[in-house]
């Protein structure tokens, strides 16, 4: 079921942000309902703030008055956390539970995707798919947070660099 789950805001009062949290949590454990509320999560950022004393580094939450849950929305799951005492309710329009899209997810750095690729720069490697499919060439570049690789290849009797992304390419035996 946790396959389904998808991260919706919740409206907090300010200042309970934290308690509002425990409590999702805690309720959700008490009502067997943790395959359906999955995480919990205030984001936090950490800055530095320059006073007259010095600088000091200090956790702020990013959205003060809101806490972001990732759930199933069912009858159940939607009455548990509304009802959790100081959460006022729901963000979306109405109230209606609406869920934050893959875009606004990767925004927030709320799920992290890990990215692991078998070849590394100076690799041979074969051009798998696009309009280069089944060119040999050497890795240049890889750049594992736009998920691209920069593959030379021997085009026309010269080297020619392209941009790939990184399932485009594969190691060479």
């Amino acid at each position: 079921m946790a396959e389904t789950a998808k991260w919706y805001v919740v409206h907090t009062y300010s200042g309970y942000e934290n308690t509002v949290a425990a409590s999702i949590e805690k309720a959700a454990e008490n009502m067997g309902l943790q395959d359906q509320i999955t995480d919990v999560n205030i984001p936090m950022e950490t800055v530095t703030e320059v006073t007259d004393n010095g600088t000091k580094t200090v956790e702020r939450k990013v959205f003060p008055g809101y806490v972001l849950v990732k759930m199933v929305l069912t009858d159940e799951s939607w009455h548990l956390v509304r009802n959790v005492r100081g959460v006022t309710g729901f963000v979306g329009p109405d109230g209606k539970a609406i869920p934050l899209t893959e875009e606004e997810i990767a925004a927030l750095g709320m799920e992290q995707h890990e990215t692991e690729v078998s070849y590394e720069v100076g690799d041979q490697v074969k051009i798998t798919d696009g309009a280069m499919a089944s060119y040999l060439g050497t890795v240049e570049s890889i750049d594992l947070e736009h998920e691209k690789v920069r593959v030379s290849v021997m085009m026309f009797g010269r080297e020619t660099p392209v941009e790939l992304d990184l399932d485009q390419v594969e190691i060479t035996d």
